[in-house]
């Protein structure tokens, strides 16, 4: 079991180096994925780009610079834009599930949110933790804030969760919810979004497209 074996807290330097590497491989497999935070049902998946290549037609930049490339994305912010770093997927995404990992090499902010004829919601990422808001009125309404340090050089994992009027966000294993009967606004598109530069990996989009007006 893994509480046994953390437990136990060896002394590398009596341990021969293989089974000390063993040990280590066993810890890290172990370490639980993500778990869902409002949607308990699978949902399909809508995208997941490789980072290897030009994004597809369903993504769009709407603000800075976002280079794909060797399995990374790299955002930086241009000047002359006069705003952040912004990228635009056009999917209505009425349930959806969003996970990527976020490096920064600098203290910033990234974001993930949706939109409907304006911004419906949103969750950020901050140098001194997590927040959840919603765009109602300006400036944005925050709903619900989690404080946690958020390191520089490391990569941190990031899952987002909308359904109904309800939006979530787990960093790095540490959850926060909210709710909010504007969150239940249609949405027509989900966004990206950084403070200043960072890079982005391991993006994957699921959900249920919202239903087309008749």
């Amino acid at each position: 079991m893994i509480s046994a074996l953390v437990q136990f807290n060896p002394d590398p330097a009596m341990i021969p180096l293989r089974s000390f590497l063993s040990l280590i491989f066993v810890l890290a497999a172990s370490l639980p994925a993500a778990e869902p935070l409002l949607i308990s049902q699978p949902q399909p998946e809508i995208a997941s780009p490789s980072f290897k290549e030009p994004l597809d037609k369903t993504w769009s930049i709407a603000h800075g610079r976002w280079t794909p490339r060797e399995g990374v994305l790299d955002v930086v912010e241009l000047p002359e834009n006069k705003h952040v770093p912004v990228l635009h997927h056009k999917v209505p995404l009425q349930t959806a599930v969003i996970e990527c990992e976020v490096r920064f090499d600098k203290p910033g902010t990234f974001l993930v949110g949706c939109d409907a004829t304006k911004h419906v919601g949103r969750v950020i990422v901050k140098p001194d933790g997590l927040s959840i808001a919603e765009d109602s009125v300006k400036p944005s309404h925050t709903l619900a804030t989690l404080k946690l340090p958020v390191k520089t050089g490391e990569w941190h994992h990031l899952r987002v969760e909308w359904t109904g009027d309800q939006m979530a966000a787990n960093l790095d294993g540490h959850t926060l919810k909210a709710q909010h009967p504007y969150l239940a606004t249609p949405k027509t598109r989900s966004w990206l979004a950084v403070g200043k530069a960072a890079q982005v990996r391991a993006l994957k989009v699921s959900g249920t497209a919202r239903a087309a007006a008749k």
